[in-house]
């Protein structure tokens, strides 16, 4: 095999986290016959395998299996109480509800480990130059995971954890790039004091979403003390599509990249932002997703950042979503969109999302001085 494109780290056990079944998230419900699966579930990450390895990129891909994390690892990020209470779900009985829409069992700290190995290993990959894209196959997800918080489906912070390496790496500078439905809200976190890191979030505008996430996910949320101005939202309005997440690229994305320099990048790739996730309210096709890859890979070479670490986040169209993964890696990598969509897509028309683009722009701009002051 000629050097690999992709080395993707996986493993079996992040697939025995069990989430259960109900309401969508909510639980059983005694009006329903045939519950629903909760959308986080293992057939997703079965899906985004087989895509990647029946696809063009199928050759091209080095399958490594994911270590599991040690609490040491863990620790680079995550406070000593949250890790005893992931540990702490190794005891529970059957499916228990952590939080909000958060569900767990027995085999959750396993594979929480694995899916944060998964991402360390990504990272010290990429830091490596071992491959242009650097992939994790992490279930469960990370991005809403903070310091000590267990939050939207996410028990360890599998991109934050990735940005550490990179820095214990050497990396000066790193940047995490985040185009999930949702707000990335543990990882602006775990660096809401630390302006090494650039934490960028492309969301849906959906606000705080209850106790564990409190965050609003707007502009104005710049960071703090030497974080300040090192954390840029971008809040669009439901019903964005490939236009409005181009015109965010281009327009608030990758000029910040631009300006922060980053030695590195993690890609917290998440495909929920398209038409046919139960999870999200936007319109995103795969050709507008293999657009997101696009721009962000070239940004990344254009900053001689050689490889990336890619961390997966949501998805939960079961089969839409696997595919739009791959459409995303194809983009990163430069090659073309060689996948037809299977799907029906409603075109992107409308110019609402300008406004908001304006917004997380202006709160760009009023933290150059911050960073211009601590040499940022």
């Amino acid at each position: 095999m000629s050097a690999p494109a992709v080395i993707a780290f996986r493993h079996d056990d992040c697939l025995l986290h069990d989430t259960g079944t109900g309401l969508f998230e909510a639980g059983p419900s005694p009006l329903i016959a045939v519950p629903e699966a909760h959308p986080e579930n293992a057939d997703l990450l079965r899906n985004l395998e087989a895509a990647l390895r029946r696809g063009s990129l199928g050759p091209d891909i080095e399958w490594r299996e994911a270590p599991a994390a040690d609490d040491a690892e863990l620790l680079t990020v995550h406070t000593p109480a949250h890790v005893a209470a992931v540990e702490a779900l190794a005891g529970v009985d059957g499916v228990v509800n952590v939080e909000g829409q958060t569900w767990a069992s027995a085999a959750t700290p396993l594979a929480a480990r694995r899916s944060a190995g998964a991402a360390l290993a990504a990272a010290d990959a990429a830091a490596e130059g071992a491959a242009p894209v650097a992939l994790a196959l992490t279930r469960p997800p990370g991005h809403h995971c903070g310091p000590d918080t267990i939050d939207g489906y996410c028990f360890y912070s599998n991109a934050a954890l990735a940005a550490r390496r990179l820095r214990e790496r050497g990396a000066e500078r790193v940047a995490v790039v985040d185009w999930d439905v949702h707000h990335g809200n543990g990882t602006e976190a775990c660096f809401w004091e630390d302006g090494s890191v650039l934490t960028i979030s492309v969301h849906m505008d959906h606000r705080a979403w209850g106790h564990n996430h409190r965050q609003e996910g707007v502009p104005a949320d710049r960071g703090a003390g030497a974080g300040l101005g090192a954390n840029l939202n971008v809040a669009l309005p439901t019903g964005s599509g490939d236009r409005a997440y181009a015109d965010a690229l281009d327009r608030a994305v990758l000029p910040a990249l631009a300006e922060f320099r980053p030695q590195a990048i993690v890609c917290a790739q998440g495909t929920d932002a398209s038409q046919f996730d139960p999870n999200g309210r936007m319109c995103v096709s795969m050709a507008g997703f293999h657009a997101i890859g696009e721009r962000v890979g070239a940004a990344a070479r254009d900053l001689g950042v050689g490889s990336l670490a890619v961390t997966r986040e949501g998805g939960y169209a079961r089969t839409y979503s696997a595919l739009c993964h791959l459409a995303c890696l194809l983009g990163l990598l430069g090659r073309p969109l060689d996948v037809e969509d299977p799907l029906a897509y409603l075109p992107d028309v409308s110019d609402a999302h300008v406004a908001c683009v304006d917004e997380a722009l202006a709160a760009w701009d009023a933290g150059r001085d911050d960073r211009a002051a601590r040499g940022a």
